[in-house]
């Protein structure tokens, strides 16, 4: 009985793998922790609403939004124009069918320098869950 247990949770896992590898395959995948890509930012109207993790967003926090990242793993995001970079916190999801690679809060657009201009490319890599542990799907 444990040993179906273990080979379902293993079929699960080379199956997320499977998608989250092939379904974001128009970011430029440095290595195992790195994607390059287009970031933009979320309109005001979303503050005091409740993100996916059930936080409520402020755009005056270092937050974003990504599709393949675990809720709550922090990344350093990397604006590729000017070199500044800035950590933050993945605490919600965006639409299925955009295509950008993360959406920032706007503080932390104005930190990496693109508030005025909307979008910026940046690099982003995975740093660590809440918990400290490594958070990739």
């Amino acid at each position: 009985m444990k040993a179906i247990k273990y080979v379902s949770v293993l079929v699960i896992i080379t199956c997320l793998l499977f998608v989250n590898e092939n379904s974001f395959s128009q970011f430029n995948k440095i290595n195992v922790n790195v994607w390059k890509g287009m970031a933009s930012y979320y309109h005001p109207k979303f503050n005091g609403r409740k993100t996916t993790n059930g936080e409520i967003f402020s755009n005056r926090k270092l937050t974003c939004a990504n599709n393949f990242l675990r809720l709550g793993t922090y990344i350093l995001v990397s604006n590729l124009k000017n070199g500044v970079s800035v950590i933050v916190k993945v605490n919600d999801r965006m639409h299925p069918g955009n295509k950008r690679l993360i959406d920032l809060s706007q503080a932390a657009a104005n930190k990496l320098g693109f508030l005025n201009q909307g979008l910026g490319e940046v690099r982003i890599q995975v740093l660590t869950d809440e918990e400290g542990n490594i958070a990739f799907n």
